[in-house]
């Protein structure tokens, strides 16, 4: 059986960790089998190039030399974890992918998306995701969430300018135009219950065709 790739996107600030945190405790608590992951990240190598794309004090990096370590990372990621698990027909849950690249750096770091999708699908192959949930919010009330909130991981893309942040939602809105059958926007300025109201409703379909109740 084939396993269900699932992806969440959004600007900084949108809340995307803290849904995937409240989905998986809403699987595990329905007793749904499914593996959390994150990118960059997710595995060791991954997780040592992730220190490297977001460390503060890394501001010289270039825009190419970034998405050639999201790429690195993101292929790293699937081969290790992500493949295996849809292979064994499981339900993945992936905290950012190739969408993410294409708005950073294709689109606000204007590498331009062709270019960067060119590079992802040498390092992705034919693993796009089922369906993609992309959480939207205005960037100056996303900034402003992370400035509240003491406990986050603060990252070296937190600190770009707004005109950078407003940019990363407007690729955001392209790629929806491009690709509405994957991608389903969700208001993330509303309250996080509401928001992950959205989001199961969002969800429900794919997870029928996968034999499951959510």
């Amino acid at each position: 059986m084939k396993g269900l790739f699932i992806t969440f996107e959004g600007p900084e600030g949108a809340g995307k960790t803290t849904i995937v945190e409240a989905l998986k405790r809403y699987t595990e608590a329905n007793g749904i089998s499914c593996i959390y992951t994150r990118e960059p990240g997710g595995i060791s190598i991954s997780e040592q190039i992730r220190d490297i794309i977001l460390k503060e004090e890394n501001t010289l990096m270039d825009g190419k030399t970034e998405a050639l370590l999201f790429a690195a990372s993101r292929r790293q990621h699937l081969v290790e974890k992500v493949i295996p698990a849809l292979k064994s027909g499981k339900i993945v849950v992936c905290d950012r992918f190739i969408d993410s690249s294409l708005v950073y750096q294709g689109y606000a770091r204007n590498l331009t998306m062709e270019s960067v999708m060119r590079v992802n699908s040498f390092a992705i192959g034919e693993y796009m995701p089922d369906i993609t949930i992309y959480l939207d919010i205005d960037p100056e009330l996303g900034l402003s969430r992370i400035s509240k909130n003491t406990g986050r991981e603060i990252n070296r893309l937190d600190l770009e300018t707004l005109d950078f942040h407003k940019k990363v939602r407007e690729g955001y809105k392209l790629l929806i135009k491009e690709f509405p059958d994957r991608i389903i926007e969700i208001d993330a300025s509303k309250d996080m219950e509401e928001v992950f109201e959205a989001v199961l409703t969002a969800l429900r379909g794919s997870f029928k065709e996968f034999g499951l109740s959510l």
